[in-house]
């Protein structure tokens, strides 16, 4: 008797139904692999493209403010009315 390793003894090649269902099995991997690729891919460019910008309504550097000067207007016609209830 010959003492070899499982490595080097004769395998049995695979019958025709295995072989069919490995590599459907491998094709199933596949397309939900590139499945999931191509939609983190869109994620990724949505984000990109789409980055969140806002309106702040804050006046720009060197600009004044044109809130306070409608508030200073506003004020200076408010100093001599006066309402009773």
């Amino acid at each position: 008797e010959l003492i070899t390793t499982p490595i080097l003894q004769a395998t049995q090649a695979p019958s025709p139904e295995a072989e069919a269902s490995t590599a459907l099995i491998a094709v199933v991997i596949t397309v939900v692999f590139l499945t999931l690729l191509s939609v983190v891919t869109l994620i990724f460019f949505y984000l990109y493209k789409n980055k969140g910008s806002y309106v702040t309504y804050e006046p720009a550097e060197g600009e004044p403010s044109t809130i306070l000067q409608m508030e200073s207007d506003s004020a200076k016609g408010r100093e001599k009315e006066e309402y009773y209830i």
